[in-house]
């Protein structure tokens, strides 16, 4: 048997940032709690708003699994004495699972090495409703909440006070106490729209209860409507509403029944950077911007009210009256800061601390002006820009702007940059040094932009690990991992030439040349090297690539990500290959067959004359061949077409090791053959290592 089980935990308003994984969180937790007494459901699904949490299990088995129990006892013969009396030890046994003392003689079973004393029994399942209270508590309190809130005399804790508790299991209440308070039938609707409590008869009318108590419980319903309803306000006004899913996010948590309105502000507030003002009605006021056709902002936004006012205009008229300030203060800032150039702000950098040990933001610009001195031509960007890129870079840090809207770091230096007339791309490159900020974000487009981004990256990365800092587990305080996989977005997008472990020396040299602090040795720089390359393996992932494939590159230890990149692109071409398996597992044969024989010195070409197998002629001769024809192809890096003509060896190398024996007694035939399989292993590892394409056992 089996029924809905409902439970609904409300609270005062929970933080919006963090609802829908406090509600996702709830679900996991109670599922696996309920899976742990092997009580089975069909589907979960759940509902969250500001000021419930609820999870709704279809189905639920009305009991846990009856359950056949084996309790063994004392060894027969400790269990009863000489004259077949029980002892002790046979009593207590018989106390402790209630069996009559008369009926132990027929308990004696063997359990495969003695005859010991044996209880079997049928234990009856426990019912869901029973455990539930239990349950609920233990999910509650597992649920990942940082800072936890007490609340009037109580003793219990939750991310914020608790008011009431709902518990039903098809259309009976669940009565059982969960953080002090007892477990009801009833729950509350809107704040504002309903008042007093509100009877819930059954877990399936749970929503159209709550719906017509104006709460909309599920937040993938709330979700969509507040989008299509902010995009169909904003089209109506003749605008296209941007909708940010962070955003939107929390737009939806801060609501129980959303109402899109639509406001506008003065135009004369368009003047200020675009940036500035979407930040300061998004982060401070949680508004949706709006813009025309060609992606300019207009002078609307649209808020989400919690209530569905008989006056909208009011609701509308105070949010006009709150945003005027703030966009005022944008407009003062902005004002301020075109009154001092970025080259006259970098001077208040010196005092700005960088790291204790890496010295301030000055000398950080520093460094990144002689590194991009030495990166410009490698990325094919001019040296004069990217230099003066470099020394602007961090200005704007130290701007009002950037003072009162954090994220607009990088986006006020482009303004300030264009304002004090700076070259347009040096202008760019300001704003590009950020890029990517996230995965399948936008790359620098300019070549300045380009040189910056790196050059920002990996002076951080030379520096945290020269001072000791490098990530450890899940602490990257740094972002260094983030750092790593741009870094390899932009060389690899870009195709630059570039040789890593060079570029990373360059960027220490920086770092001793200013500070004289950092331990930049040569251990210090291969590890940030591995550290760097090493991010490719979660890239791969991503991209469905084996990590074998990766790692019969990264055998090579190349320094150049693009060489990386090349070569595991054609290995993966390669391994869907129907050669790649036979010829993988040849190459893991020659590999432990030349292991095996040390250091054994061996001639630099294969003698003709020694080669008296027709299998180890023809594959001798073919190497030959290849070997020729796969030169120019490596030479120009189309390291796949130089992989797909080895396949050819496929079938010369399966009838050597068919019909040829490496490991004669002649000795110079055995070696003229170990000579013969090292140029068949070079050839490949001309490209990769392709013996790790084989799965290790």
């Amino acid at each position: 048997m089996s029924a809905d089980f409902l439970v609904e935990v409300g609270t005062e308003e929970l933080p919006p940032k963090a609802l829908l994984s406090l509600s996702r969180a709830f679900r996991d937790e109670l599922v696996s709690q309920f899976s742990s007494y092997s009580l089975h459901f069909k589907e979960a699904e759940i509902f969250a708003t500001p000021r419930r949490l609820a999870v709704l299990l279809k189905e639920l088995d009305e009991q846990t699994p009856n359950k056949n129990i084996v309790i063994w006892g004392p060894p027969a013969k400790i269990a009863f004495d000489a004259k077949g009396r029980p002892t002790a030890a046979a009593q207590a046994f018989a106390a402790k699972n209630h069996i009559p003392i008369e009926a132990l003689s027929g308990k004696v079973e063997s359990d495969g090495t003695q005859d010991k004393l044996c209880h079997r029994a049928n234990k009856p399942g426990q019912k869901t409703s029973e455990l539930a209270g239990s349950i609920i508590e233990a999910a509650l309190s597992a649920l990942p909440i940082p800072k936890k809130m007490r609340w009037g005399a109580n003793p219990y804790e939750f991310v914020r006070p608790v008011h009431w508790v709902l518990v039903l299991f098809g259309e009976n209440v669940i009565t059982t106490k969960i953080m002090g308070l007892t477990s009801s039938n009833t729950t509350q609707g809107h704040r504002f729209h309903s008042s007093g409590s509100v009877v819930v008869s059954s877990p399936a009318n749970y929503k159209e209860v709550l719906r017509s108590a104006f709460v909309i419980a599920d937040f993938s319903e709330r979700k969509e409507l507040i989008r299509s309803g902010v995009t169909c306000t904003a089209s109506q006004a003749g605008g296209i509403a941007v909708i940010d899913e962070p955003l939107l996010d929390e737009v939806v948590a801060l609501t129980e029944w959303p109402v899109p309105l639509l406001g506008r502000f003065e135009e004369h507030f368009l003047v200020v950077p675009s940036e500035a003002l979407i930040s300061s009605m998004a982060e401070h006021q949680k508004y949706f911007h709006v813009k025309n056709k060609t992606g300019e902002l207009l002078p609307l936004f649209i808020t989400v009210s919690n209530i569905n006012s008989a006056n909208p205009l009011e609701i509308i008229n105070g949010n006009e009256r709150v945003i005027r300030p703030r966009l005022a203060d944008a407009a003062f800032f902005y004002d301020a800061d075109k009154k001092t150039t970025l080259a006259e702000k970098r001077n208040f950098l010196k005092p700005v601390i960088f790291q204790e040990k890496l010295g301030s933001v000055y000398d950080k610009t520093e460094r990144l002006a002689g590194l991009a001195q030495f990166l410009a031509p490698i990325v094919g960007a001019k040296a004069a820009l990217s230099v003066r890129a470099a020394e602007l870079s961090k200005s704007d840090l130290v701007s009002e702007m950037v003072g009162e809207f954090e994220d607009l770091q990088g986006v006020m230096g482009r303004y300030c940059a264009i304002n004090d007339g700076e070259h347009p791309e040096v202008a760019e490159a300001l704003l590009e040094q950020y890029l990517p900020r996230f995965a399948g974000d936008t790359l620098p487009l300019t070549a300045t932009g380009a040189v910056l981004a790196l050059a920002d990256r990996l002076d951080t990365l030379v520096g945290i690990f020269g001072i000791g800092q490098s990530p450890s587990g899940s602490k990257d305080p740094f972002a260094l991992r983030r750092a790593s996989l741009g870094l390899l977005k932009i060389i690899i997008e870009r195709k630059i030439d570039i040789d890593l472990y060079e570029a990373l020396s360059v960027a220490a040299s920086q770092h001793v040349c200013l500070t004289g602090k950092l331990a930049a040795n040569d251990d210090v720089i291969k590890q940030v090297l591995t550290y760097v390359t090493d991010r490719f393996r979660s890239w791969y992932e991503d991209e469905k690539i084996p990590t074998e494939v990766f790692l019969s590159v990264a055998a090579r230890k190349l320094r150049n990500p693009l060489e990386i990149h090349l070569r595991v692109s054609a290995v993966h071409f390669f391994s869907t290959l129907p050669e790649a398996v036979s010829l993988a597992a040849a190459n893991k044969r020659v590999s432990n067959i030349l292991a095996k024989q040390g250091g054994a010195a061996l001639s630099k070409e294969v003698k003709a004359h020694l080669l008296v197998e027709p299998s180890e002629v023809a594959l001798a001769e073919l190497l030959v061949t290849l070997e020729e024809k796969i030169r120019p192809l490596l030479n120009k890096r189309s390291y796949a077409e130089a992989l797909k003509l080895l396949s050819q060896l496929k079938q010369p190398v399966d009838n050597f090791f068919d019909n040829v024996m490496v490991m004669v007694d002649d000795q110079e035939i055995r070696n003229n053959r170990l000579v013969l399989l090292r140029q068949l292993r070079n050839l490949f590892l001309e490209v990769a290592d392709i013996s790790l394409l084989v799965p290790s056992k």
